[in-house]
């Protein structure tokens, strides 16, 4: 595996710069055979949620590849229906529970608002749920926290409602979608953005554009998409249950040039396909 940087959060806390997603694979065998061929792989950044439903599973993959726990960088995150202090700090126990570990590395608020009420404002809710995290924090339950899907102005409010800002936001970030606003603030602010969905869930690896720069390389338009991903400063959590795939997305040893890198900045709409918040300030 040649993308085993590590980038340094404002607590000083160090994550690599490649992490491996499990969003949508099953609990039980498939989730555990996949973050067992990932750790295999050479990953050591697992991303999982609550609502994922499959913490138990990642739990123990990891638990069972003999690696050192402090070895691993695991994170996961907080439902986004709960937005109270006291059922946030439960959740996190019950993460903990589930993955079977003293502390994540990483604790995420999933989303500004209940996904059934997509772009309401719960800035009250998200300030007592992060108040809960703060303690988390404080208490070395999680090494850093942060948030997942907010916007400029939910993370202003959350801010102003704050003792710690936010030290990452994991946000949709693909060539065609790199919700600029959001990227923008968020690296002149020192909050590291992480880009789920580098491959746009599978779609964009049919795009001509992008086809025609990876071929340049001689690289498969998934490394293309990954590596452009981190280029741009972002953490990318590709997700794949092929083995073979996690080697091929994790085998990032070259560098786009400066033309390229212009020339994928401008592409749009690149994906055949959408899912998630659409992007907005």
């Amino acid at each position: 595996m040649t993308s085993s940087g590590q980038l340094t959060l404002t607590n000083g806390v160090q994550i690599p710069t490649l992490g491996f997603g499990t969003w949508q694979i099953p609990d039980g065998a498939a989730a555990y055979d996949a973050v067992s061929a990932a750790l295999a792989a050479g990953y050591r950044h697992i991303d999982t949620a609550r609502a994922y439903g499959n913490e138990s599973s990642v739990g123990r993959a990891i638990a069972d590849s003999g690696l050192a726990r402090e070895d691993v960088f695991v994170t996961t995150k907080l439902p986004a229906e709960i937005k109270d202090h006291d059922a946030a700090a439960t959740s996190l126990q019950e993460s903990l529970a589930a993955l079977g570990l003293a502390y994540v590395d990483l604790y995420l608020i999933h989303a500004p608002w209940p996904w059934a009420q997509m772009g309401a404002d719960h800035a009250t809710g998200n300030a007592l749920a992060w108040a809960a995290m703060e303690g988390a924090h404080e208490h070395r339950l999680a090494r850093a926290i942060g948030v997942s899907n907010f916007a400029v102005s939910d993370l202003e409010k959350l801010i102003a409602a704050s003792r710690l800002k936010p030290q990452v936001n994991q946000i949709k970030f693909y060539i065609g979608n790199t919700q600029d606003e959001i990227t923008r603030y968020c690296q002149t602010h020192d909050i590291l953005v992480e880009g789920f969905s580098p491959l746009a869930t599978g779609s964009i690896l049919s795009n001509a554009d992008v086809l025609d720069v990876a071929r340049t390389y001689d690289r498969s338009v998934a490394q293309l998409c990954i590596r452009y991903v981190q280029q741009r400063g972002v953490v990318p959590l590709p997700k794949t249950t092929t083995p073979s795939r996690m080697v091929e997305n994790a085998d990032l040893g070259f560098t786009i040039t400066d033309e390229h890198m212009a020339l994928l900045d401008g592409l749009t709409d690149t994906a055949t396909e959408h899912h998630g918040p659409k992007p907005r300030a």
